[in-house]
């Protein structure tokens, strides 16, 4: 009885310092979004104080109508939105054919070009700024929505390929012989066959990708000059002035920046945490 009972304490304390754990956690990764929120409900008396204003004393929406109405915020999110989606698009149409490659034809030099693929990701995007910045003003690409979708993809495109790969290795390989066997080519067998078996991981490989091109910073600033291919982090940080920083400006701007991202998650949730998982639990 007694060891029953020592049994059901130390399942009770590791249940407590689990959830404690995993209430720090939250309150680590919610904690700024909230503060920020918050801030972007506040008066510009209640940001400039001596005494820290935790919840606003008066609630107001005009930083929202500021940003959407009093600057180019709203063509800042279309820019992103289009770059973003190129980028995804181009991924998934060339990044599905390489991944299938190097998981199903053995040729020579495929592990070799996989060790390049990883050790693309090693090094700093800054390192490549030059270079693909002459290579985009050559071809006349600078200050353009499809070029920065490139420079993006340049980076971004190894990681979607090495990321699918590992789906498409855990497709069963039998009934895509046996769609061969009946015909079928090896695109099509793709297709009609490994595709849906990995819908998951494409799908989260996706998202992966497109979270990373819409909060991109480094190749927006440096291989955009205008208004009318500027995505929104650049936006952002071109709005803190000299002498004037607007932080209820820049916390509402924040907010709607991440409105996407949250859209994109509600609706491909239960495929993306299907993808991640999978392979994680056999049997």
């Amino acid at each position: 009885m007694r060891m029953l009972k020592t049994s059901r304490s130390r399942r009770l304390a590791g249940d407590i310092l689990t959830y404690v754990v995993l209430t720090a956690l939250t309150t680590f990764c919610l904690g700024p979004i909230l503060w920020m929120f918050l801030t972007s409900l506040k008066t510009e008396a209640d940001i400039v104080t001596s005494h820290m204003q935790y919840i606003p004393r008066t609630i107001t929406f005009q930083n929202y109508v500021a940003i959407w109405t009093q600057s180019n915020f709203p063509v800042l999110i279309a820019n992103s939105l289009v770059v973003t989606t190129i980028t995804v698009v181009i991924c998934v149409l060339t990044g599905t054919l390489a991944a299938y490659a190097f998981a199903r034809l053995p040729f020579k030099g495929r592990d070799k070009i996989m060790l390049g693929y990883l050790l693309v990701r090693m090094f700093p995007a800054v390192m490549v700024i030059i270079p693909l910045y002459v290579m985009m003003r050559t071809v006349g690409l600078v200050d353009s929505r499809f070029g920065l979708a490139l420079a993006y993809t340049s980076f971004l495109l190894p990681l979607f390929a090495w990321m699918l790969k590992g789906f498409f290795d855990a497709a069963p390989k039998e009934l895509e012989s046996a769609a061969r066997i009946d015909g079928s080519t090896r695109l099509g067998a793709m297709v009609r066959i490994v595709l849906p078996l990995a819908r998951n991981g494409l799908v989260a490989s996706s998202v992966f990708i497109a979270i990373a091109a819409w909060n991109e910073f480094i190749f927006a600033l440096m291989l955009t000059t205008g208004q009318g291919s500027r995505t929104w982090p650049v936006g952002l940080q071109l709005m803190v002035g000299e002498f004037q920083l607007p932080w209820g400006v820049l916390a509402a701007g924040g907010i709607l920046s991440i409105l996407p991202v949250v859209v994109l998650f509600a609706i491909v949730q239960r495929a993306m945490v299907q993808g991640l998982t999978a392979g994680a639990i056999k049997g």
